[in-house]
């Protein structure tokens, strides 16, 4: 102790203040490499699939927001990383709310809430998909042509960003409705953004895929919606998706819940352990259906749940356990 002068105190703490940022650089280093944007790099759809930079095909996994107006408290930084750490998801969905006080009254707002997950994404590394979520988009093509093309045009040059251009379709026509209004908002995006993958709406709330099939769009890198609840959808719509897949549609599950296709009622565990089945099998990305903490059984977290707690277990309703221990590693 007496060989320790004190003039030498300030070297020692700077030598461990050096230590200490040294080891969180190389910490966040290895974070970045390990991330799943990192690892797959520029995904793009060849043969059917959603393949990586490398040309394998990949699945990932995810969760899907809640409408933006509606709970607008977790489109933040702060959700996003603790969905990445204690969720361990690969994406994240960003819904934002068209219709009923969202984009369409309130379009600097809604929007900022989307860049601020597309912000958080990137930074994180992990893909996020860019959801117009509306069920009547069609009614709305000049507002969906020009936030897409603002989005491409701030944010295309990232591969972190997945386009979903129309949420859940209604039983409307496929050629006569749907596939004129994809190709429009697709050379709005293309102009800025010619790479990152495009998803498009399907009819019948994003079922009817087999009937896009029939009469796909041209592009490339274009992938198409197929949503499902497992206490409604069964096999009937897994028939459909062999359907479309054979025919050569590359199918990507923006959406899917546990539950009703209502959003309420039973967790159905065996059905959504036959969709993770089916899914795993042809390798199907998908994000669940929903973080928030509404008062239904298809939300992940219980009411009251702020962005800080959705990783404590006690927050986390049946729906959330059943979806995470899906997108958990497995020992």
């Amino acid at each position: 102790m007496k060989l320790l002068k004190i003039p030498f105190l300030p070297l020692l703490f700077s030598i461990i203040n050096l230590s200490c940022s040294s080891t969180k650089e190389v910490s966040e280093k290895t974070e970045e490499k390990t991330s799943p944007v990192a690892i797959n790099g520029q995904l793009a759809v060849k043969n059917g699939a959603v393949v990586n930079a490398s040309g394998e095909v990949v699945q990932l996994k995810g969760m899907s927001l809640f409408w933006s107006q509606w709970q607008p408290q977790f489109y933040n930084r702060k959700t996003i990383e603790n969905l990445v750490e204690d969720w361990n998801i690969q994406l994240i969905r960003a819904a934002m709310a068209i219709e009923h006080e969202g984009y369409l009254e309130n379009p600097k707002r809604e929007k900022r809430k989307v860049e601020k997950v597309i912000e958080a994404a990137i930074d994180l590394g992990i893909y996020v998909i860019v959801d117009w979520h509306d069920h009547h988009a069609e009614d709305h093509l000049p507002q969906a042509k020009k936030f897409f093309s603002e989005i491409a045009q701030e944010y295309g040059k990232h591969p972190n960003l997945i386009y979903e251009v129309y949420n859940e379709p209604l039983n409307v026509s496929w050629s006569q409705v749907l596939k004129p209004y994809h190709e429009e908002v697709i050379a709005a995006i293309r102009q800025h953004d010619p790479n990152n993958i495009i998803v498009l709406g399907t009819p019948t709330w994003s079922q009817r895929v087999d009937l896009a099939a029939e009469d796909p769009v041209d592009g490339d890198n274009l992938a198409y919606t197929l949503h499902f609840y497992a206490g409604t959808h069964g096999q009937e719509l897994r028939d459909l998706a062999e359907i479309a897949m054979k025919k050569g549609l590359a199918l990507f599950v923006t959406e899917f819940g546990t539950t009703d296709a209502n959003g309420d009622g039973p967790v159905y565990e065996q059905e959504t352990a036959d969709w993770m089945e089916f899914m795993d099998l042809h390798k199907l990305s998908w994000a669940n259906w929903s973080v928030a903490d509404k008062d239904e059984s298809s939300a992940a977290f219980f009411p009251g749940t702020t962005p800080s707690e959705i990783n404590r277990k006690e927050n986390i309703s049946t729906s959330g356990k059943v979806v995470r221990s899906y997108l958990m590693p497995v020992d």
